[in-house]
């Protein structure tokens, strides 16, 4: 036999590779690729990795080095522009995300022939499925800037607006500049409770800290003295304006996703209807 032929590396001919979710973490998978010559047939967060039956597992470790190296380059062959899509797409919960990142760097640098216009061919699965993923984070960043609902706490030594979301991908970094220049000096967090994510503005600098629900409610202080009361006021104005006779409760849900009411202040008063519609909420 071959001194170069391994048996094992033989039969187990798709490799996996696995990353810590971050985009760092996922570029640093697109470097070792390149480096070990392998056309891997997942790039996924090691939190949400299946491993398929013949396909070998390679963990990649976070290398800021390597991971600056691709971006440079990204930026160099595809543009700034490429590389802002490619870092919306990474904020998907979509557990392909990291694959399709990784085809279409693939597809853009090695493929086509103007790595900058390679955006546009949206007909290639690579670009189409890149773009479906920024449209889908897109949507939530929407979402998220006209539904974050700011509850007004206060201690003896603190105080700070809170909102709780919870969107369906990480999109917390993506909005907290917009509310950084609307709040401009009040300090504020908005907490994302389904990735345990909190954007936090002190007043001077922005900050993003990884913690879980309980111990962030443990260290905010309480509501300031008239805070229900301006939640009442403002489910009044709601209930003021709307005409019953235009209730259209399916494209009210069409347009305020279900999964938001139980964070979206106006809506506190349907919760009893939500539990009818859907009993998990």
């Amino acid at each position: 036999m071959d001194a170069q032929q391994n048996p094992l590396t033989d039969l187990f001919d798709e490799v996996a590779y696995l990353y810590d979710g971050s985009l760092e973490g996922l570029l640093s998978a697109v470097f070792e690729a390149y480096a070990r010559k392998e056309h891997p047939s997942d790039v996924i967060s090691s939190e949400l990795v299946q491993p398929r039956l013949s396909q070998r597992i390679h963990h990649v470790a976070t290398n800021d080095m390597f991971a600056r190296r691709v971006q440079r380059g990204i930026v160099k062959r595809c543009g700034k522009r490429t590389f802002w899509q490619i870092t919306k797409a990474s904020t998907s919960s979509d557990p392909r995300v990291g694959y399709i990142i990784y085809r279409f760097i693939r597809y853009a640098i090695d493929e086509h022939a103007d790595a900058r216009r390679a955006l546009s061919n949206r007909a290639h699965p690579a670009v189409a499925d890149l773009l479906e993923a920024v449209l889908s984070v897109e949507n939530e960043c929407e979402r998220m800037r006209q539904f974050a609902r700011f509850e007004h706490l206060k201690g003896d030594d603190i105080q700070v607006w809170f909102a709780n979301v919870n969107p369906k991908h990480a999109v917390i970094p993506l909005v907290l500049g917009h509310f950084v220049e609307r709040f401009n000096v009040q300090p504020f967090i908005i907490f994302d409770e389904t990735h345990n994510i909190a954007g936090v503005w002190d007043g001077a600098q922005q900050h993003l800290i990884q913690i879980s629900a309980a111990e962030l409610v443990s260290r905010l202080p309480h509501h300031s003295a008239n805070e229900v009361a301006m939640q009442e006021a403002w489910r009044t104005f709601y209930r003021a304006v709307s005409i019953d006779a235009r209730y259209n409760p399916e494209l009210r849900r069409q347009f305020m996703p279900l999964r938001l009411w139980k964070n979206i202040t106006e809506m506190q008063e349907d919760i009893a209807e939500l539990k009818q519609i859907d009993p998990c909420a």
